[in-house]
């Protein structure tokens, strides 16, 4: 989140409107409030059990903040298809893995466990199917011999600040066309 909102300066076709939390403790809050940014946070575990009633929550703060784009990063939430509707074409997420695999959590591992020699991170449109919509960039990494879960995640990382606000200001600009990383 924070290597999103701190690229939006200067010419830049975007700006931070708000940054929105399922954990009110959630240390971005206070990031992005310290950047004179509007916060919100609307905790899931009241809801337990039914999502409509999280998402209806969820959306109020949306609404009346009224962004042309919506960015997902550290979003660990399932929306439903009832959600994302109301912002399709203009929701985006960053996944931790080379899109379409590794879809869920886990992915680091997963990516050792199978021998991948590449692995890294994936922003795509969010469309009702998990981590399944159209692909606007890639950053790629490879997997060493001594890597664990944390050391591969760690490397992806890095890359992950760097794509995503270099598909945001595309996205932004109406340009669609996949950035790929390094």
């Amino acid at each position: 989140m924070v290597s999103l909102v701190d690229s939006m300066v200067g010419d830049h076709p975007a700006r931070p409107c708000l940054v929105l939390s399922n954990d009110a403790q959630a240390g971005g809050l206070q990031k992005a409030a310290d950047r004179g940014i509007a916060t919100a946070a609307v905790d899931h575990r009241p809801f337990k059990g039914d999502r409509a009633a999280f998402e209806a929550e969820l959306v109020k703060p949306l609404l009346a903040a009224q962004p042309d784009i919506i960015c997902l990063a550290g979003f660990m939430r399932v929306l439903t298809g009832d959600f994302v509707s109301q912002f399709q074409g203009r929701m985006l997420n960053i996944h931790p893995s080379l899109l379409p695999k590794y879809k869920g959590l886990h992915t680091h591992a997963r990516a050792i466990e199978a021998g991948d020699a590449d692995h890294g991170c994936t922003v795509h449109e969010v469309t009702a199917a998990l981590d399944d919509g159209p692909i606007l960039g890639q950053a790629r990494v490879k997997v060493e011999p001594d890597d664990t879960p944390e050391v591969l995640a760690a490397r992806v990382l890095r890359w992950e600040h760097q794509l995503y606000p270099a598909v945001l200001r595309r996205f932004a600009q109406g340009d669609r066309t996949p950035v790929l990383l390094p």
